[in-house]
């Protein structure tokens, strides 16, 4: 049975896997911005395209517990807003890649999300009026561009999606129903395209279906920290983490 489903894997790999499968679990339900750690761990680990494949059916198996679970918190309008100009960004960022190396492209996307993180902190400042943030379409086409954009090269949209929804000053599970409806949905489109273009295999399948559990484990670990988590800690935590994910796209 371990050798259908992790054929060729070692100890570490196999190890890694599970403990990626966990902290997206966490990631979809409780901590946004957590999300580009299990990318780190598996690029890491495994082949480019494998890693990639890989991470993105957990990605996309973990949408379905967490689009469920806060189904009833998800504010429709703002994903109106986002969706369309996300799904032009994830083909803005198919075409991209098949011109340019992926790797020349992660300090830009770094610089991005570090921009808006700095937003993100300083928002409460430059902003006191609730009124004067910005809430226009153009607001959201913009922040939609960049999450398909980021989703489809570098697997980063989590930090972008996160300066934006905390923007738009969302309590912590509006905040969490609508991330996890827009992730729902972009995933669930991406894969077809990560199949076509090789990065999604039988064998990263056969891995993913395999840690279904360990995603559960991680969901309900994530719903318990939501619980317990004051909003200001909870927003504070988003920022630091997309920061922190931003900086190591650098390296």
């Amino acid at each position: 049975m371990m050798d259908y489903f992790f054929h060729g894997f070692t100890t570490l790999q196999l190890v890694i896997l599970m403990i990626a499968a966990v902290l997206i679990g966490i990631n979809k339900t409780g901590l946004p911005g957590l999300g580009l750690l299990p990318v780190v761990m598996l690029a890491n680990t495994f082949p480019v395209g494998l890693s990639t494949g890989i991470q993105l059916g957990m990605l996309a198996l973990a949408d379905l517990p967490a689009a469920w679970y806060y189904r009833k918190t998800v504010n429709w309008k703002q994903l109106v807003r986002l969706i369309p100009m996300a799904l032009v960004g994830i083909f803005c960022g198919f075409l991209v890649l098949r011109m340019v190396p992926k790797e020349s492209l992660k300090p830009l996307i770094a610089t991005v999300i570090l921009v808006l993180c700095i937003f993100g902190l300083t928002k409460n400042y430059i902003f006191r009026d609730k009124e004067k943030i910005p809430t226009d379409w153009w607001f959201a086409a913009l922040f939609g561009l960049l999450a398909g954009f980021t989703t489809q090269v570098a697997n980063a949209a989590g930090p972008v999606m996160a300066i934006y929804l905390i923007a738009m000053r969302f309590e912590k599970k509006e905040y969490m129903g609508t991330a996890a409806w827009y992730f729902l949905i972009l995933n669930w489109t991406k894969v077809p395209i990560f199949a076509f273009e090789g990065r999604i295999t039988m064998a990263s399948v056969r891995a993913d279906l395999a840690m279904i559990p360990l995603l559960l484990v991680g969901a309900a670990i994530g719903i318990w920290l939501l619980k317990k988590m004051p909003q200001k800690v909870f927003e504070k935590a988003v920022l630091i983490l997309s920061a922190l994910a931003a900086i190591k796209l650098f390296f």
